[in-house]
């Protein structure tokens, strides 16, 4: 059997109007730009900001958040096109499948459930913990200090069942969250405008100087195989902070997984994606820009848990923290939505492939959703955030991320050689380019990662490698559609 045989576009699109498979289009562009902010906006901005400013850039983080959403603008552009030619759900699955062949496309959808999942779970454990703060609750029931995470496991229960009421109803009551969010970012920018010292910003760009460095299983593949040594601050200190703020944009991919359920995905989606990045970067830049102004970066407030707070109580402002906790806790509620639309999304796109038991694919009668599949991811996302401290895996959401990123920046160019004919409402200029530049910058981030999380990725690869072996190969639809032609033409002719 073909491991690198590819589904035809058509036929993947002819698929999507299965009566039992058919997911509701519902959603418009303003719909996917609220998921785009919703999952982007998370605890990004509210920690990496002060952070990466008071230990690699200084005031030049403003640059990092730049470069980094350039970085990214890369890989939207390249999701853009994919989703506008090829609307089905799944995602970099389903492009994959379309140009690398099925076997790369099951390696990228199983790279996708770890990174959705872990992410859904690290962000739920995360808002567990700001409720805690912000409402007082009991250490035992939410928190970093709970046993059981209680709080963490409800939230992603009642966000479950909104995803399996309809993605219409999910957007709906994102579009609240998001604004709750947007305006906590807005107050802190507009605020903390009052509150700028001049002499904050300088040295806008601090003197390079050598960076701690790490040992071990915790050291970086580039210092490990090339023995680069990192630095902070100067413009290596830019660019290290930019490796590590670009993971704040991680999320405008997810969009992609709904083109399925837009009405006009051939021009809501690119929008959807491109619309969310560029809000999402503004927002960033002038939230940095406002923080490094209210707080010198070489003050240690700014490397905490939460360094805009800081910045609004070293004014003499105590009352922001709290209004600034609530934005970062309905930020994490529509980032934790999100990730479990994606991800059930890109599952079901594996399963009416047949690569994953295609009876999960069935969709609801009332709602179009598919409900089981809801139903068994976010019971794991459920009990991950539950149980299992996740602080050390939260890079291989990274890894996974960028490794579909540079997937299907390679995939567009394949696409426009072997396809060339294919009508593509969205078309990226200089898109070989744009591509290239998006695989290296891609490789460049993956290498800034450490040594225990390659070890941790290829070990779910190998897994998902058997999976595919044991099921995945010989109950794909595709294999079994070409295997049935082949085995009607050897059967012997009746004289």
């Amino acid at each position: 059997m073909n491991l690198f045989r590819t589904k035809s576009i058509e036929q993947s699109i002819a698929e999507t109007d299965e009566p039992e498979h058919q997911l509701k289009r519902e959603l418009t562009t303003k719909d996917l730009i609220v998921f785009g902010i919703g999952v982007i906006i998370g605890t990004g901005i509210f920690v990496l900001t002060g952070q990466e400013a008071h230990n690699h850039a200084g005031p030049a983080i403003v640059i990092s958040f730049l470069i980094a959403g350039a970085v990214c603008a890369l890989a939207a552009l390249c999701y853009a096109e994919f989703a506008a030619a090829v609307p089905v759900a799944g995602s970099a699955y389903t492009f994959s499948y379309a140009t690398l062949g099925e076997f790369i496309a099951w390696i990228i959808g199983w790279d996708l459930l770890l990174e959705l999942a872990l992410g859904a779970a690290v962000v739920a454990r995360g808002w567990s913990g700001y409720l805690q703060e912000l409402l007082e609750l009991p250490t035992q029931v939410a928190g970093d200090q709970a046993v059981v995470d209680v709080a963490a496991m409800a939230i992603v229960g009642i966000l479950a069942f909104l995803v399996i009421a309809g993605t219409k109803l999910s957007s709906s009551v994102s579009s609240i969250f998001v604004a709750i969010k947007v305006s906590v970012v807005l107050f802190v920018v507009i605020a903390g405008l009052f509150y700028i010292k001049a002499a904050n910003y300088s040295p806008f760009i601090p003197p390079s100087e050598p960076a701690e460095l790490a040992k071990g299983a915790d050291e970086t593949l580039l210092q490990a195989v090339f023995g680069m040594a990192p630095t902070a601050f100067g413009v290596m200190g830019i660019v290290a902070a930019a490796s590590v703020v670009f993971f704040s944009y991680i999320g405008f991919d997810v969009v992609a997984t709904t083109a399925e359920e837009t009405k006009n995905p051939q021009r809501d989606v690119p929008r959807g994606i491109l619309g969310s990045l560029l809000i999402c970067t503004l927002l960033y830049m002038a939230v940095s820009f406002v923080i490094t102004g209210m707080l010198p970066y070489t003050d240690k407030r700014m490397d905490t848990s939460a360094p805009l707070a800081e910045a609004f109580s070293a004014n003499g402002v105590e009352w922001a923290a709290n209004l600034i906790s609530l934005g970062a806790v309905a930020g994490m509620i529509t980032t934790i939505l999100v990730l479990l639309l994606g991800q059930s999304r890109i599952l079901f796109a594996m399963c009416r492939d047949g690569l994953l038991p295609r009876q999960l694919a069935t969709v609801h009668p009332k709602y179009g959703t598919p409900h089981r599949i809801t139903l068994i991811t976010s019971a794991v996302v459920a009990v991950l955030a539950g149980f299992v401290p996740l602080a050390e895996l939260s890079h291989l959401v990274s890894i996974g991320t960028l490794f579909a990123f540079a997937l299907v920046s390679a995939g567009v160019l394949i696409l426009r050689r072997t396809r060339p004919d294919l009508p593509r409402a969205f078309r990226v200029k200089w898109a070989p380019l744009v591509a290239s530049g998006s695989i290296l910058t891609c490789i460049w981030l993956m290498l800034n990662l450490s040594l225990l999380t390659w070890e941790r990725f290829i070990i779910w690869m190998a897994i998902g490698v058997v999976i595919y072996a044991v099921y995945g190969r010989t109950h794909s639809r595709l294999g079994q559609s070409e295997a049935a032609p082949e085995a009607t033409s050897t059967e012997p002719r009746a004289d």
